[in-house]
């Protein structure tokens, strides 16, 4: 049970990445460049290799969009 929380934690985070990069005509390699997140951190996060991802590097993606961790999180 507790490993389909993580899963479904990391298919949310995904879609909110690729949303919010679509919304704002923002490519995965820009975001990796505007949230200074590696570009592998990022590319195994978006394909869902990273199932749990740091917090810090989620509030640099946050930051990266403009956006506030709890908003960021708040889908």
């Amino acid at each position: 049970m507790m490993g389909s929380i993580v899963l479904e934690y990391s298919e949310l985070y995904v879609k909110r990445i690729r949303a919010l990069c679509k919304e704002r005509g923002i490519a995965i390699n820009r975001l990796a460049t505007m949230s200074d997140v590696k570009q592998s951190t990022l590319d195994n996060i978006v394909r869902g290799l990273t199932k749990n991802p740091r917090v810090k590097t989620l509030h640099k993606i946050a930051l990266a969009f403009n956006m506030t961790l709890s908003e960021f999180l708040d889908f």
